[in-house]
């Protein structure tokens, strides 16, 4: 029986923590240039120092929880906006940007210029050029493949495009914000960029919340059995108590 309460146990707080994890999805459906987190879950075998690993042992104390999660780097879909400041990558590839914590990267491409000039995020982060800060003067943008951005046809700097080498763990901090290692960003290859488009966010909502109601179902059947054997613990408690 107590086998039975920690498998549950853990089976609910790996639910639990998957849930968070297509909540935070789902909650940047809409958010341009995001990647979705995909769980991965794994046994844990518990038993006790030298006890024997037979079958039956090896069954009632096999647990599942949570192993964690990675980023799912497909892309999303460009779609038309119009904006002249809208960027949309076509490839692998992320803008790298300069926040209060440091360098993060980003597919998204909704930018703007700040009042003092420079190219900026909607949050008012700077976004990097290959030699540093891109400055926009006064007038009509335009922005080729390469990055490369020029005002009336004076150029005036080019948006630094990296990548990163496969299996570099990329962290995502919240909306499409990315952290990686120190060291770890390179030149991105084969990327262009498009002007007046936006990626939209890899995450398919209808995927996700199917997902969610599967995660959700899988919480409460954890729940029912903890409750279930709780209720048959306290009883086989009370019971050998009475009798000493």
């Amino acid at each position: 029986m107590d086998s039975g309460f920690y498998a549950a146990s853990a089976g609910l707080k790996a639910q639990s923590q998957a849930l968070e994890v297509i909540a935070h999805n789902l909650a940047n459906v809409n958010t341009p240039g995001f990647r979705g987190e995909k769980t991965t879950f794994q046994s844990l075998l518990a038993l006790a120092r030298g006890a024997a690993a037979n079958p039956l042992n090896t069954a009632t104390n096999n647990y599942g929880i949570l192993e964690g999660t990675h980023l799912d780097l497909s892309a999303g879909t460009l779609t038309n906006t119009g904006n002249s400041l809208d960027v949309g990558i076509e490839g692998s590839g992320f803008f790298a940007i300069n926040t209060q914590q440091g360098a993060r990267y980003t597919r998204n491409g909704s930018f703007q210029v700040s009042s003092t000039g420079e190219l900026v995020t909607q949050t008012g982060d700077q976004v990097q050029g290959t030699t540093g800060p891109i400055r926009v003067p006064p007038g009509p943008v335009a922005i080729s493949p390469d990055g490369t951005l020029s005002v009336d046809g004076a150029v005036a700097g080019q948006i630094k495009l990296v990548d990163f080498p496969a299996g570099t763990p990329l962290l995502s901090e919240g909306a499409a914000l990315l952290f990686a290692p120190a060291g770890s960003e390179q030149a991105a290859q084969k990327v262009s960029l498009r002007q007046g488009m936006l990626e939209t966010s890899n995450v398919n909502a209808i995927t996700a919340v199917t997902s969610l109601i599967g995660v959700q179902r899988q919480a409460e059947m954890m729940a029912r059995a903890l409750s279930l054997l709780d209720t048959n613990l306290n009883h086989v408690a009370a019971s050998e108590l009475a009798r000493v």
